[in-house]
């Protein structure tokens, strides 16, 4: 069930922007990530959702897309998501680690999945435009992970790396996503 869930839970770009997901489907996905582990059990992490088409325009040009993909500047209107989650470090209880930050985004992700969603976890964002846009106090909450969530409007495809080494994912003319993977005997020494 888990390596289901796992092998499932690829990045998705594109998605049915109409479909929502509601306020309480994300409280849920946050819920999940606030039951997992915390560095000395700070939780210090907080979450803000957004999920209402005026919130999410305003999320959407904070964001850079596919840095591999130099040629698209990230969906276009009718695929873009639905929802997202800002993942903010609470100053006030000291500065987590990215880890926590990448435990909290992932188990958000495997349960999306679950709920037949889709999302991408942003670490490019121009978080001074997103902390204005969202009135978020910069001298309170550092702003770490955007996942953008929505039901997926892509297919991705794991394909082994090539030869070459080169581990960058592409698309082909059908828009289908590539993402090589090296082998379980590649990384295991």
């Amino acid at each position: 069930m888990l390596k289901e869930l796992v092998t499932k839970c690829r990045t998705f770009r594109r998605f049915y922007e109409d479909e929502t997901i509601s306020m309480e489907d994300l409280r849920e996905l946050v819920n999940l990530a606030r039951l997992t582990a915390s560095t000395s059990n700070s939780q210090a992490l907080k979450f803000r959702l957004c999920n209402t088409p005026e919130e999410t325009a305003k999320v959407f040009p904070t964001l850079n897309w596919a840095g591999a993909l130099s040629d698209w500047d990230g969906p276009e209107k009718g695929e873009r998501p639905s929802a997202y989650i800002i993942i903010l470090c609470d100053l006030s209880l000291g500065k987590n680690k990215l880890y926590d930050d990448g435990i909290a985004a992932q188990t958000i992700m495997l349960g999306a999945v679950e709920k037949e969603y889709g999302g991408c976890i942003l670490a490019s964002v121009q978080r001074s435009h997103l902390a204005e846009a969202l009135s978020i106090d910069p001298s309170r909450y550092s702003i770490d992970l955007v996942l953008a969530l929505g039901k997926p409007k892509e297919e991705v495809v794991l394909v082994p790396v090539k030869e070459d080494g080169d581990t960058r994912y592409y698309r082909d003319e059908n828009q289908v996503h590539y993402v090589p993977k090296r082998t379980l005997d590649d990384i295991i020494i």
